[in-house]
């Protein structure tokens, strides 16, 4: 099976802006925004609820754990928000009711949470759009762990932070390509 493709900053910015002409901008953006910065699963994202990205004032937390029901293989894991995220986030939180903590972090269509496969969906209806052919509800994930590997984390903090059992797993997900090659030997 082809790895969803990774995106650099340009592209990236080319669909956080073509988010800003959908139907629901700001959620868009921000769901974007979890998955290249935060490196959640669509599931996961989608699975989200108010109360577990913002505190009992509406501000957003630096951390939040994420419950086994949320994740793949059943396993809570912590969640980093870096403060590029949480900036987003609390921008977010602006558009939304933030007095319900069990209600929907990102509410779709339909008003409750995302399914898991709505929410890929929704990343391949942007992609698609933005005329990436390759690139799925995967490929925030691992933009997110191929931009921390290339900044010098190690392979095991990126496991944790991606909740992988097995750092080779983890290892999969580092994407590798000509110009990084280039300037890996400009190191010496």
């Amino acid at each position: 099976m082809r790895q969803a493709q990774t995106l650099n900053e340009a592209q990236l910015r080319r669909v956080l802006h073509y988010c800003r002409s959908r139907r629901h901008p700001v959620r868009d953006q921000t769901i974007i925004m979890v998955s290249f910065y935060a490196g959640l699963r669509a599931k996961e994202i989608a699975a989200l609820t108010v109360g577990d990205v913002f505190d009992d004032e509406g501000a957003v937390r630096e951390q939040f754990v994420l419950r086994a029901t949320q994740s793949k293989g059943g396993k809570t894991r912590t969640v980093y928000l870096s403060q590029r995220l949480r900036r987003s986030l609390s921008e977010y939180g602006d558009t939304i009711r933030l007095n319900d903590p069990a209600h929907p972090l990102f509410e779709s269509q339909k008003g409750g949470h995302f399914s898991a496969n709505t929410m890929c969906q929704l990343f391949l209806d942007i992609y698609k759009a933005c005329g990436f052919k390759d690139a799925s509800s995967h490929s925030g994930r691992r933009t997110y762990i191929t931009r921390l590997a290339n900044k010098g984390v190690g392979v095991r903090l990126l496991a944790e932070l991606a909740g992988h059992s097995h750092i080779s797993t983890t290892q999969r997900y580092i994407d590798v390509n000509a110009e990084q090659l280039a300037q890996a030997v400009e190191l010496l």
